[in-house]
């Protein structure tokens, strides 16, 4: 029998994160049957792999840590390769609330690349200091260039179509922030369209954070030269549907 979400692939790039990784898949899979989970565990030391495999994820195993977007582009070449039109990117610490996925892939519907917002009036998510300055700063620039008004551009809760799968397959971006910050800048110039939805966010349920105070510190700096290197770089052309048969 057909499912709403048939042709959907929920992709979770997951680096040392055995203590949450293994209730995420069973609560995505619990929340939506029918659909499939992709967990690509990105050189993890633990026993993340192991975990997500019991709980009922397709697993891909890298020899070491790409990081985020090392991780997503191995999950799009899955999608692409196996026959998914799309992939939902959820972190697998537990933080995204699978119930704002039906409301991404709704959104795909008129969109290639559909951000899940955690500052668009879902939630009680805040951040402060230079990583909240940074964040202010990404979305004036990036709202612009994508033309569309975006709150939040370094969300990692996000939806692709057919036309980001294709892209991001052979040209998403490994840099730290690449996988935010660049990829909407790489999406943006190959004439994707762009929205968001609103979402709210949870506490992590198990690891460690990514970030601490003195990572957010140096957090603007690091946003400004990704953003810098990102439109710096020559526009990537999206091949047409008919080049591509």
């Amino acid at each position: 029998m057909p499912t709403p979400f048939d042709g959907t692939l929920i992709v979770m790039p997951a680096f040392n994160e055995e203590e949450a990784v293994g209730n995420v898949v069973r609560e995505v899979l619990g929340t939506f049957p029918g659909i499939h989970c992709l967990v690509v565990d990105d050189g993890s030391t633990d026993a993340t792999l192991a975990k997500a495999a019991a709980a009922g994820a397709i697993v891909a195993s890298l020899p070491f840590n790409l990081g985020v977007g090392g991780a997503m582009r191995v999950g799009f070449k899955y999608a692409l390769e196996h026959g998914y039109a799309n992939v939902i990117q959820i972190d697998s610490d537990g933080q995204h609330d699978p119930v704002g996925v039906p409301a991404l892939i709704e959104q795909l519907a008129t969109h290639d690349l559909v951000l899940g917002a955690r500052f668009a009036g879902e939630g009680e998510y805040s951040v402060r200091g230079p990583r909240r300055w940074a964040m202010l700063m990404l979305s004036g620039i990036l709202s612009r260039l994508a033309g569309t008004r975006l709150t939040d551009t370094t969300s990692g809760f996000r939806a692709s179509g057919p036309r980001a799968v294709r892209l991001f397959a052979a040209h998403y971006p490994a840099e730290y922030l690449g996988d935010t910050v660049e990829s909407l800048v790489i999406a943006s110039r190959a004439s994707l369209t762009v929205s968001q939805v609103a979402v709210a966010m949870r506490p992590r349920a198990g690891g460690r954070p990514s970030h601490n105070p003195f990572k957010a510190a140096i957090y603007l700096g690091r946003a400004v030269m990704a953003l810098f290197i990102a439109l710096l770089r020559p526009p990537v052309i999206l091949p047409s549907e008919a080049s591509t048969r």
